[in-house]
């Protein structure tokens, strides 16, 4: 077996990115400290073609140095806004007809591999400060609450990392 080459991978230039047909989701962080998690949340978002980040509160915005050595690059092709109200975001992401969903440990979350994510609807996925999670008045707004199984003695995962595991999954269910 012979690793491929960059120039065999036939990405997207970030104007082709632009163009091209996105996954209907977006990404809200709400207030992530960390600007390498930040960084790598674009770079999970231009993996999948994701509509849109959000950047909510004290979430960082590009151009940043810490954020440009994750993102490598992806901040130029993702498209992003910021809202200082995460809450305010979501109540107009619903007028908009997207499902709310705050990943998050909670009373009668939906374990995310029994989430039934439908091809025809919008999701809006909301991920929390990585240490308060997200906010409680963020999570009771939202549609609903998917958390992501965990076996073992740590009681969360890294943002980035759980970016990247719901939004596969979301993937999986969504795409043709």
């Amino acid at each position: 077996m012979r690793k491929l080459e960059n120039s065999e991978l036939n990405r997207l230039s970030p104007s082709d990115f632009k163009k091209t047909t996105k996954t209907p989701i977006i990404i809200v962080l709400d207030n992530i400290r960390s600007l390498n998690n930040i960084g790598s949340v674009f770079r999970t978002a231009d993996a999948f073609l994701i509509e849109k980040v959000y950047l909510c509160g004290i979430t960082a915005k590009p151009p940043h140095k810490d954020i440009h050595k994750t993102a490598l690059g992806a901040t130029e092709s993702v498209a992003w806004e910021y809202c200082e109200s995460t809450l305010a975001l979501i109540q107009s992401l619903e007028d908009l007809n997207f499902v709310t969903i705050a990943v998050e440990q909670a009373e009668n979350a939906t374990m995310l591999q029994h989430f039934e994510a439908k091809t025809n609807r919008k999701y809006a996925l909301v991920f929390g400060n990585e240490v308060k999670g997200v906010a409680q008045d963020v999570v009771s707004a939202c549609n609903s609450v998917i958390e992501i199984p965990q076996y073992g003695t740590k009681h969360s995962l890294n943002i980035s990392v759980s970016v990247g595991v719901v939004v596969w999954d979301f993937w999986t269910k969504i795409t043709p």
